[in-house]
């Protein structure tokens, strides 16, 4: 009949094992959230990374007008504008103006929105990119403001105060989308200064 006998140093090795079985195994989820407290730096949305200043839109009885200002992207991925609105309007189109063959500058919907580059600055002018005003529901008076809230594609929101100036300068055609991606032939003549 075989005799058990204790043997401290067996048990105290055993015992060595179980502790750092358990050490390691607690060290799993804390291991996870530090690689995923990475993931949600990346993850920001764009309303956390991106800016505005510099905003106002011009001035207009009726009609049309533009919102303009500098667009800032913190982060480090690039982040894009798809639409925008405003109580101005009910209708609000980004746009870009762009050079025909003739020398013409017509102004159109930006396919696919504005992108600001990671860590860089997307700028919106009389003569280039601009935030459209179509059907204004009233007059937009010099020194009054108007709010304009942009969507990005990751389907965050971003509200900012624009100023509204006088601005007579540049006078493109303006050329709609009309879903195809062919410009309208009857193009017009805006009054927002795009």
């Amino acid at each position: 009949m075989p005799t058990s006998t204790f043997d401290p140093a067996h048990v105290l090795s055993r015992t060595a094992r179980l502790l750092r079985g358990v050490a390691a195994a607690a060290a799993v989820p804390v291991l996870v959230v530090a690689c995923s407290s990475n993931d949600k730096t990346d993850a920001a949305s764009a309303t956390d990374t991106v800016t505005i200043s510099d905003q106002w839109v011009k001035a207009a009885d009726s009609g049309m007008s533009a919102a303009f200002g500098d667009l800032t992207n913190t982060s480090d991925t690039p982040r894009t504008v798809v639409s925008a609105t405003s109580p101005a309007s009910d209708r609000i189109e980004l746009h870009e103006v762009v050079t025909d063959a003739n020398g013409t500058k017509t102004m159109r919907p930006k396919q696919g929105g504005f992108v600001i580059p990671a860590h860089g600055q997307k700028r919106m002018r009389p003569g280039g990119d601009h935030i459209m005003f179509m059907d204004l529901h009233g007059p937009l008076r010099t020194g009054s403001a108007t709010s304009v809230t942009l969507t990005f594609d990751d389907g965050s929101t971003t509200t900012f105060t624009a100023q509204v100036r006088d601005f007579s300068g540049n006078q493109e055609n303006y050329v709609p989308d009309h879903g195809s991606g062919a410009p309208h032939a009857g193009a017009q003549t805006p009054s927002h200064g795009g």
